[in-house]
């Protein structure tokens, strides 16, 4: 799990971007596509067209990181615009890493009253 810093925000890049970019295609596209700067210690999540995988990019003030993950079943929940950014919180994107829908996160077991 990445330990995110409380401060930093979580951007969804939306549309969909081509997976096979590294991080100096990936931070490029932030300041051109997003105009963002990729060091300033924000998270910056990108979706490939299949849906099945996600880039995240973060400079943590020491060096840029990239990390890939990829769903075995199912698609991760993006935002339906068509180009531009969209801003979610670190507990948010915990969720959509996990496989769960982010919007609208449910419980599906709450423990009863004891006694």
């Amino acid at each position: 799990m990445i330990a995110i810093p409380s401060a930093a925000k979580v951007w969804l890049a939306v549309g969909h971007t081509d997976m096979r970019r590294g991080m100096p295609g990936l931070a490029l596209q932030v300041q051109e596509g997003l105009g963002r700067d990729p060091h300033a210690g924000d998270l910056f999540v990108f979706r490939g067209c299949r849906a099945d995988m996600v880039k995240i990019i973060w400079h943590d003030g020491v060096g840029m990181s990239l990390y890939v993950k990829r769903l075995d079943r199912g698609r991760f929940v993006w935002p339906s615009p068509a180009d531009g950014v969209v801003a979610i919180s670190a507990a948010q994107l915990g969720y959509m890493l996990d496989g769960i829908d982010w919007r609208n996160p449910r419980h599906t077991w709450r423990p009863g009253l004891a006694g």
